[in-house]
């Protein structure tokens, strides 16, 4: 068997799959979309559950994908044993009503041996005991023989989750040797020990389960499998877990070099390389995909997940960030399978600078108080208020707590902390009222009893109406909410921001900022008073819309229906709505598509727009039945719940879609149209901004006036721009060349003086010193050509950089120095301590920072007291 690299066995999955008419997609974003059943997707098959519950029609019959999943249920065992991840990646064949368990045997068969390699003799199989269909056709159509064929029960070989479809499993494992069992005669698939590895799973849905025990045969029956690509790395690499695949190994040796820790050592560094090797690539991968660090949901997930390998990289010994330092690696070892991470390294970095930042205010404040209450624990045990006062006080969580405290062989009392919440909660729940929210309890009994509100039709934007409550803001008297008998105010929904506007008579003027809408249908106006005072409930009101705000939103939503249509005649049928947001001044379209659009395509779908526009087509409305409208060709959105009365909207003859939202009468009223931006919002998600009518026009001015102000900055007018901009560019090139000799002349110039001061030391040429006015790139390229005179050199060199009010720290030797026991990376790492900065790297060259530069001059003398402390 070929030893083959984790990016390599992806690629080989999918291309077979390929190969036998699967239409492979790429990987969907960790975040759900339209699955709130979901934090994450934490399987491969979690993406498409819309096309096996035949909520939405799959783009073929016959998929296949490498998917992204997340699972923390285990998150305390990952890093403890070489077994568990948050973070990985599952290989998945799937078919909808098209073939069945006959090919999906045989080609899980035949990917396993003709294509990876493995031997024959060395899987096994499971199936379900009472399957008797999938038993005969490993054993007579495969060829497997009958003692490696186990039936399994129930809980082991049939999936199923409560009513709906299910169906038997059968599973393929890898026998990795009778010295890796239990010992036992009966040691088979489905033991607990480590000898036999279920690396594929393969799912037959045939049945649909009532969810009290009865089953009835499917017509269309479906395949899903799923193969973890690590555990497929493991078996094809001859490694016991998946921290010693390839891709994993590199992204560990990376830790390695900024922490100056190796893999091996003890089982406690073991432990916190494997924590942050897996938490790296878990949060890399959740900061790409959209997810930012908060305080619920998959943000704190996140946030959980960066603490965690933040504070083992103090375990470790780093005292600074140092996560924003390895995380390029995750993108590195990825970037053949997901190009799009590539535009997303500046926002990882931010972020997760961001957050260690954050944690190390948190971790310091806290950490120094739970050292003594864990002296001081009676009984093993850390109190409930001693943890709660941990986390109220200082922000320090709990699970943290826990952990550590896990770490000294303590408990925590989680009962007594979860009362002191619940205490709390109640406390602000009171305060709360204290400050008048019982007047908004009041109010929501109000609303309870209040009937839907009437609304007008999208065209009438003015109107008389009654007052029926006025929920006025206790804080500020200015706020009021105002609740009316019948309203023109179109309310946000379907992605279209909700109308501004005002309700007045001769006695006020009350600003509508907002409307929003009860679960019943009454719509509450949002805003303040401009002038007068709120009138009593029951009196008649004037109400009014905004109507250059609402024409101007018009004109986006009905662009945004010809800018779908569009991306289907320009890329493909597989384009589809992914989320949209229209207002008066932007119209945001989110949609399906697994590569950037180029500015052909860009060009080709903004002119193909504006034809739709100047054809000046009507824009109509109809309701009818959602099974008619389907019929007729319209557009639905897969996650819109839809009524069995729906509206659809067509703009000519162009598109048709189910709409509530409001447009213009005729295409022609959206003037121009003008893409400004198109972007990555996840995988798999691309996104348009665009604007219109004379948004357009402001926005080109604003173009040409930018430009013009460039052309003038180079010297030359609008003709001839680009040539101007070109020769500049071309002069910076030269001068930044000239720039880079001198730099290199003066570099060697600089060596041969410093080398002169150099000191012999146990057979070691020490060269040290402190270089005024330089950035860390200077420095490196100084002890570089320093260190390339002679192989005994070690070289160590502070730099000053006196603007940035900062200091570099480099340290590079060559072979003979190495051979004394001098090790760069700790040598810096202790030197810029004295500085209060950090750093590290490999034992032959490494940089480290600081921000104090008063104490370069002690810091320097520091130097010949780690080389003294190294030196064999």
């Amino acid at each position: 068997m070929e030893k083959r690299g984790l990016n390599e066995l992806r690629e080989m999955f999918l291309s077979y799959f390929e190969g036998k008419g699967h239409l492979r997609l790429p990987s969907f974003s960790l975040v759900p979309e339209s699955d709130k059943s979901l934090l994450l997707i934490n399987a491969g098959m979690a993406p498409l559950k819309k096309f096996f519950k035949g909520e939405a029609t799959p783009p073929s019959l016959r998929l296949t994908t490498c998917q992204k999943c997340i699972r923390t249920p285990d998150i305390e065992r990952v890093g403890k044993t070489s077994r568990h991840a948050t973070y990985f990646e599952m290989l998945g064949n799937f078919s909808f009503g098209d073939y069945f368990k006959h090919e999906a045997i045989k080609w899980s068969w035949d990917f396993s041996t003709n294509v990876v390699g493995l031997d024959p003799k060395d899987i096994y199989i499971s199936v379900y005991e009472e399957d008797d269909e999938t038993y005969d056709i490993w054993l007579n159509e495969i060829g497997i023989e009958k003692d490696k064929i186990v039936r399994l029960g129930k809980e082991d070989n049939f999936w199923e989750l409560g009513a709906g479809p299910c169906g038997p499993c059968s599973e393929l494992y890898f026998d990795r040797g009778e010295e890796n069992g239990c010992g036992s005669p009966d040691c088979k698939p489905g033991c607990e020990c480590d000898r036999f590895v279920e690396y594929w799973n393969l799912v037959f849905t045939q049945f649909e389960s009532d969810g009290a025990g009865n089953y009835k045969e499917l017509e269309k029956k479906n395949i899903d499998t799923g193969m973890g690509l690590e555990r497929l790395a493991c078996i094809v690499q001859s490694v016991s877990n998946l921290f010693e695949v390839d891709t994993v190994r590199n992204i560990m040796q990376r830790i390695s070099e900024v922490t100056g820790k190796e893999y091996g050592t003890d089982d406690k560094t073991d432990t916190s390389l494997r924590v942050i090797t897996d938490h790296i690539r878990s949060t890399t991968f959740l900061i790409a995909d959209g997810v930012v660090p908060s305080n619920e949901g998959r943000g704190y997930v996140l946030r959980r997940l960066i603490r965690r390998a933040a504070r083992h990289g103090r375990l470790l010994g780093v005292t600074g960030p140092f996560l924003y330092e390895v995380f390029d690696c995750v993108i590195n070892e990825n970037l053949t399978a997901y190009p799009y991470l590539e535009e997303k390294r500046e926002l990882v970095k931010k972020v997760l600078l961001n957050e260690e930042e954050s944690f190390e205010r948190t971790i310091d404040k806290g950490l120094g108080l739970l050292n003594g209450i864990m002296d001081e624990a009676k009984g093993g045990i850390i109190r409930g208020d001693d943890a709660f006062r941990l986390a109220d006080t200082f922000g320090f969580p709990l699970e943290l707590t826990v952990e550590i405290a896990q770490e000294k062989g303590l408990a925590v009392d989680e009962e007594g902390f979860a009362k002191l919440l619940a205490e709390q909660k109640q406390r602000a729940r009171n305060a709360r009222k204290n400050a008048g929210e019982d007047g908004w309890e009041k109010a929501e009994q109000s609303l309870a009893n209040l009937q839907e509100t009437e609304r007008t039709d999208h065209s009438v934007l003015e109107t008389e109406s009654k007052i029926l409550l006025i929920i006025r803001d206790e804080v500020n008297e200015e706020r009021a909410q105002i609740v009316l008998d019948k309203s023109p105010f179109y309310v946000e929904s379907g992605g279209q921001l909700g109308d501004k506007g005002r309700i007045f008579s001769d006695e006020f003027n009350f600003e509508v900022a907002n409307a929003s809408k009860t679960q019943k249908g009454v719509i509450i106006h949002e805003g303040r008073i401009i002038n007068g005072a709120l009138p009593r409930e029951n009196c008649v009101v004037s109400v009014a819309v905004d109507r250059h705000l609402r024409e101007a939103t018009a004109k986006n939503h009905t662009a945004a229906h010809i800018v779908h249509k569009a991306l289907k005649h320009v890329l493909g049928d597989h384009v589809s709505q992914a989320g949209q947001e229209v207002g008066p001044d932007l119209m945001r379209f989110d949609f399906n598509h697994f590569t950037a659009l180029s500015q052909d395509e860009i060009f080709t779908v903004e002119r193909l727009v504006n034809e739709v526009i100047m054809t000046a087509s009507p824009v109509e409305t109809e309701l009818m039945s959602l099974q008619a409208a389907k019929e007729s060709g319209a557009v639905a959105l897969f996650d819109e719940k839809y009524g069995d009365s729906v509206r659809v909207v067509r703009t000519g003859d162009f598109s048709a879609e189910l709409c509530g939202g409001t447009h213009v009468k005729n295409t022609g009223n959206i003037g121009l149209f003008k893409i400004i931006s198109e972007s990555s919002v996840a995988a798999g998600v691309r996104r348009i901004e665009a604007v219109t009518g004379f948004n357009s026009i402001d926005y080109l001015n604003k173009l040409e006036t930018r430009l013009q102000n460039l052309a003038q900055t180079v010297k030359g007018n609008l003709t001839d721009l680009e040539k101007r901009v070109e020769s500049v560019m071309g002069q910076i090139k030269t001068l930044e060349k000239e720039k880079a000799d001198l730099k290199g002349k003066l570099s060697r110039f600089t060596a041969g003086e410093i080398l002169e001061s150099a000191e012999e030391f146990e057979g070691l040429k020490i060269v040290t010193g402190i270089i005024e006015d330089s950035k860390p790139n200077d420095i490196r390229l100084l002890c570089d050509e320093i260190k390339s005179k002679d192989e005994r050199t070690l070289v160590v060199l502070i730099g000053i950089d006196t603007a940035g009010e900062s200091l570099s720290f480099c340290a590079s030797c060559g072979k003979e120095a190495l051979s004394k026991g001098i090790h760069c990376g700790l040598l810096v790492k202790e030197v810029s301590k004295i500085a209060g900065g950090s750093g590290g790297g490999r034992p032959d060259g490494a940089m480290a920072g600081a921000k104090d530069i008063s104490k370069a001059k002690e810091a320097f003398e520091g130097i010949k007291k780690e080389i003294l402390k190294q030196v064999k």
